[in-house]
């Protein structure tokens, strides 16, 4: 068992514990003035999103480097952050328009964030469409998607600061109060640790899946 393999199960303890932990860290925290309960859907909304950058980003370095040097491991190394990105994308795009309900008084807005972060995990969606169902030769061709959806990130970043938009700044973080910012942290944390563990699992499953299919042709020869 390697190094990343053993920390999994440490890393599944600390998160479960911290997001078992993180409605009394959050319920500790002040209300906002304006939004009240709802603007608590911040602390899981923020670190999700956050995460969702991080795996298309993710995802789109590994895809370039399979591209370049056709390593399995970059190929499954992409394919489970782009999963990653969709599962984070779908949590995101649920809990937004949540907030958004009280904050804007309407679920959805064509926002330039929210616009660009639809996009984002509709290629990623495409990418995985792509890899179910695209026979030999899909791992070169959702590569291409993945690269394509990770140039797409920085854009989502920075939309709601080059343009005109009703989302928070990206400032919004750093500007948090010492009392608002403890439970973000502690939820970006617990979320960040679960996302570490979750790609170890899903590229040794993957790395599993492509021993075993190998074998299984070598078998039939």
């Amino acid at each position: 068992m390697t190094a990343g393999h053993r920390l999994v199960p440490i890393l599944l303890v600390i998160s479960t514990v911290m997001l078992a932990a993180s409605p009394y860290v959050i319920d500790a925290a002040p209300y906002e003035s304006t939004m009240g309960l709802v603007q608590r859907i911040f602390y899981f909304h923020v670190p999700n999103a956050m995460l969702m950058m991080v795996a298309s980003t993710t995802c789109g370095v590994a895809s370039l480097l399979y591209l370049m040097r056709r390593r399995p491991t970059s190929d499954f190394v992409a394919l489970a952050s782009a999963e990653l990105a969709v599962v984070l994308g779908t949590i995101t795009l649920l809990t937004g328009p949540l907030w958004a309900r009280k904050a804007w008084g309407i679920w959805w807005d064509w926002d330039p964030r929210l616009t660009s972060t639809l996009i984002m995990w509709m290629i990623f969606s495409a990418y995985l469409l792509l890899r179910r169902f695209g026979g030999a030769g899909s791992e070169v061709l959702s590569a291409a998607v993945g690269l394509f959806g990770a140039v797409l990130t920085p854009f989502v970043y920075w939309s709601v600061d080059m343009l005109k938009s009703l989302h928070p700044k990206t400032t919004v973080v750093a500007t948090l109060p010492r009392p608002l910012a403890i439970p973000m942290i502690w939820c970006l944390i617990a979320f960040i640790c679960f996302y570490i563990a979750v790609l170890i699992l899903r590229v040794r499953l993957e790395s599993t899946r492509a021993t075993l299919e190998r074998t299984y042709l070598l078998l039939e020869d």
